[in-house]
């Protein structure tokens, strides 16, 4: 064997060595779900200031449709919704603490777009809410529409896409602005109340929710008032690490199946009946009924989506008591069923 072969066959050795320790440290038994498994708790990132989406009450719980999910996942993976930690991700750190580690999964309110998807280690699973960002404003300002708010000056969190999308959306129209920096919803609260913002910009469902509990204060939820217009995009959903699609494919899946089963309707209230004797084959195949569901996804049990239905419900449940609760209707909207005109979808159980 002469040199050149000698060398080539040492770099192709070197590299043969290379792929099986990745695909050793890869093993899915080293993934997010044994970590979660061996735990007996889910981390879950979340909001903790945002009415009808991620926040903390004064007794201590947290509530909203993101934390809905966070205990369906728990459900599903644990056998128990309750076993969640929740762990306030502000809008700078949210990405940084899903890659370390620090958190399972990233349920917060979080916009899918281009530069997240590739750039921050990060993988978004189906989209759990549409929303658009808004302006909201004090009913005795006069303001009627992003036109009269020439010269305004405006709230905007810092982290967010917000900034983006108020430049193009002013720069459309040739509006001119000052943003007033803020770090979270505190933050423009406390300037809308002290009149250092014109008006406070985000998505229109943490608009709404920050619009119920404004304080009395400053005239409670009647001296605001959203804007008509929307001025982007903005697909909120549960975002994983890059390069566990086992752990990806169960949390896209439990949200799937809560959108599914509302589509059959399969509820908190009729699931035991149906996982005895299901209406139709494709909730046989959901409720893991003669379908290994739960194998296919790697976890033991092909009941999970039993687990969740019950403990915490379908997609429409989950809303009613949450985003329905601060006065976001959902008819008409494209949080509605695609069977109702709206973009929820579910994929064919099978």
């Amino acid at each position: 064997m002469n040199t050149k072969h000698l060398l080539r066959w040492a770099a192709l050795a070197v590299g043969a060595l290379a792929l099986f320790a990745v695909a050793c440290t890869s093993d899915d038994s080293d993934g997010t779900l044994q970590t979660v498994l061996d735990r007996g708790e889910l981390k879950c990132g979340v909001k903790d200031s945002q009415p009808g989406f991620g926040n903390l009450e004064e007794d201590g719980t947290y509530t909203g449709l993101d934390i809905e999910f966070c205990k369906a996942v728990a459900a599903a993976v644990l056998g128990d919704s309750s076993k969640v930690e929740y762990v306030p991700a502000s809008a700078a750190d949210r990405f940084e603490l899903l890659a370390s580690g620090e958190i399972d999964v990233l349920i917060r309110t979080t916009t899918r777009t281009f530069g997240r998807d590739v750039d921050l280690d990060g993988q978004f699973a189906v989209t759990t809410f549409y929303d658009g960002q808004g302006m909201m404003v004090k009913v005795d300002s006069g303001i009627t529409s992003l036109e009269d708010m020439d010269g305004a000056t405006v709230c905007v969190t810092t982290g967010t896409t917000t900034s983006g999308n108020l430049d193009d959306a002013f720069a459309a129209r040739g509006i001119a602005y000052t943003p007033q920096a803020v770090a979270d919803d505190a933050g423009s609260l406390e300037n809308f109340l002290a009149d250092r913002c014109d008006g406070w910009t985000g998505d229109k469902s943490n608009l709404a929710g920050q619009r119920s509990a404004y304080p009395a204060e400053g005239g409670g939820a009647e001296a605001l008032v959203i804007l008509p217009e929307t001025m982007s995009k903005e697909p909120l959903g549960p975002v994983t690490r890059d390069g566990d699609s086992e752990w990806f494919d169960i949390v896209e899946w439990v949200s799937l199946g809560m959108i599914a089963a509302e589509e059959n309707g399969v509820s908190s209230a009729n699931v035991a009946a149906e996982a005895g004797s299901p209406s139709n084959a494709e909730i046989g195949r959901l409720l893991g009924v003669d379908f290994n569901i739960g194998e296919q996804l790697g976890l033991e049990n092909n009941a999970f989506m039993v687990d969740v239905l019950t403990q915490v419900g379908n997609y429409g449940e989950a809303y009613d008591r949450t985003v329905g609760a601060i006065g976001i209707p959902r008819d008409g909207s494209l949080n509605a069923l695609w069977t109702n005109g709206g973009l929820l979808y579910a994929p064919p159980v099978r």
